[in-house]
Order: C-alpha cells, then sequence, then structure tokens
C-alpha cells in the first residue's frame, strides 16, 4: 500500500490508523467517511507525525483530534 497516493483506500487507512494509536473513545469523529480526499495532504501529514512517535502525549492527541474534528465534513 502506497499512502502517498490520495484515495480513498489509503485515506480509511489512515484514519483508522490513528484512531487505534490517539485510542478515541468516540468512534463517530473518526469515521473516514466524514473526510474529504482534497484534505488527504493535511491528514497524511498528521499521521506521518503520529507515526514517527513512540509515544503522543495527552495535549497533543487532543490537538491532532482536534485538528481532524477541523478537517471533518
Amino acid at each position: 500500500m502506497n499512502l502517498n497516493e490520495a484515495t480513498e483506500e489509503n485515506l480509511k487507512y489512515i484514519i483508522e490508523d490513528l484512531s487505534k494509536k490517539l485510542q478515541v473513545l468516540n468512534p463517530t469523529i473518526m469515521d473516514s467517511d466524514n473526510f474529504s480526499l482534497k484534505d488527504y495532504d493535511e491528514i497524511k501529514q498528521l499521521y506521518d507525525m503520529v507515526k514517527s512517535k513512540d509515544q503522543v502525549s495527552v495535549p497533543e492527541i487532543h490537538a491532532i483530534i482536534d485538528e481532524l474534528k477541523r478537517l471533518r465534513q
């Protein structure tokens, strides 16, 4: 899977993986159907940042979730 390509399948994978890594308790905010491919690059940047860290602090989790909420449609 090449996550550099903006496809619906890749977007779904990234959103689901972010949800697991951030331990999101409310899955409705992380439904991939609520995100647009036009925001793929921004979402991918968040994903890459999260994946590069061993641990994500609570304030970072809140900031990332807030950013994802902003990108939701």
